[in-house]
């Protein structure tokens, strides 16, 4: 299992922080300088950078790189979250979208283990809103991400 995202802040980095503490393989396509709405993307997170600096492409790209993308959000998806399912879409990839307004965080756990399993994902991109956009993305997508019951991994968080 691998888990991937494009280093922007809330959702992405929700992902990314929350592979690190369970231990499974973290990556993913970030823009040329690195950027993100909070300036440079941390060198300690395992991401490669693009020639491009559009977000679009970056997008595209880890996308097209994973099995299927999980998108979590509350309400209705706008800008690069939109475009996100939108690339799936078009490029045929398995795309759960989990909208927590309507859904708990457990029935959305439990939604994305049936999905992981149905589409045999072993390298998952994670999107939704960025921090600015969604104050409560963060803690959310990395609560659910480690109550998940991933394949193949030992679910004890390392020690920070």
């Amino acid at each position: 299992m691998k888990i991937i995202s494009g280093g922007q802040t809330g959702a992405d980095r929700a992902a990314l922080d929350a592979a690190m503490a369970l231990n499974i393989p973290h990556g993913g396509w970030l823009p040329r300088g690195r950027r993100a709405e909070d300036g440079e993307v941390s060198r300690h997170y395992h991401l490669q950078e693009m020639r491009s600096a559009r977000y679009r492409d970056r997008t595209n790209k880890n996308i097209m790189e994973s099995d299927g993308t999980v998108i979590i959000s509350f309400g209705p998806l706008t800008g690069g979250t939109a475009l996100t399912e939108a690339l799936a879409i078009r490029n045929n990839k398995p795309c759960l979208r989990l909208d927590m307004e309507h859904i708990s965080e457990e029935e959305a756990v439990q939604a994305m283990e049936q999905w992981l399993h149905k589409h045999a994902i072993n390298t998952l991109n994670v999107a939704g809103p960025r921090a600015s956009g969604e104050p409560r993305i963060y803690e959310t997508v990395r609560h659910i991400l480690e109550m998940v019951h991933w394949p193949d991994q030992n679910k004890t968080p390392k020690k920070s």
